[in-house]
C-alpha cells in the first residue's frame, strides 16, 4: 500500500464535474483517497462520510481534509443509509492487485464487485450510487451486476482519454 496521499486525477475531476449539483442529507464517498470528492460533497450534503481501505492515506489527507473519515473495506463498517454514494472504483483490469487505488482484478470486476456488495446495504430507498469505470475493464459486466442487485442503471457521461474512455454510471435503488 502507498503511504502518501493520492492526488486527484482525471477520473476524480470527471466525477466532480458530473455531481457538483447533487444535494441531499447523507452522502458517502467510498475510496475517498485525496478527499477531493468528499470535500465537494460536504458543500451540498448535511452529513458526509469518506471511507478508504488505506488508513495512511486518510491520516495524511492535507489538501482536501474533511471530517468523518473511516478506514474500512468499502463501507463495511457503516450502518447508516445514504441517499447518495459515489465511488471512484479501482477499475483497471489486472491479473493481480498491485495498487489498491486503481487495480480492479480480473476484468476490472473483482474489486468493484466487493465494493458494490458492501455499498448496497448502505444505500437508502431511492438512493443513488454513482461510480466511474473504464472501457479498459468489463464495464458491461459491472452494469449487469448492479442490475442483478436491484439497481436501475444508466450511463450518465463518457470522456475519451488518450488510451481509454471513462464511463460514469448512476444506479438508483
Amino acid at each position: 500500500m502507498k503511504n502518501d496521499e493520492y492526488p486527484p486525477s482525471e477520473d476524480t475531476f470527471f466525477i466532480a464535474n458530473n455531481i457538483e449539483n447533487e444535494k441531499g442529507e447523507y452522502a458517502l464517498d467510498i475510496g475517498s483517497g485525496s478527499g477531493y470528492l468528499t470535500q465537494l460533497l460536504s458543500d451540498n450534503f448535511l452529513f458526509v462520510v469518506g471511507t478508504d481501505i488505506n488508513c495512511n492515506v486518510l491520516q495524511h489527507q492535507t489538501s482536501y481534509k474533511t471530517n468523518n473519515l473511516i478506514c474500512c473495506n468499502g463501507s463495511d463498517a457503516l450502518k447508516i443509509k445514504f441517499d447518495f454514494i459515489i465511488c471512484n472504483l479501482p477499475y483497471l483490469a489486472t491479473d493481480e492487485i498491485m495498487d489498491i487505488a486503481t487495480d480492479g482484478g480480473a476484468e476490472g470486476f473483482e474489486i468493484p464487485k466487493k465494493i458494490f456488495d458492501s455499498a448496497i446495504s448502505n444505500l437508502a430507498t431511492n438512493g443513488k450510487f454513482v461510480f466511474v469505470t473504464s472501457s479498459l475493464s468489463n464495464y458491461q459486466k459491472l452494469i449487469e451486476y448492479a442490475e442483478k442487485l436491484g439497481l436501475k442503471t444508466r450511463i450518465v457521461a463518457k470522456k475519451k482519454l488518450f488510451f481509454e474512455e471513462l464511463i460514469l454510471i448512476d444506479a438508483v435503488w
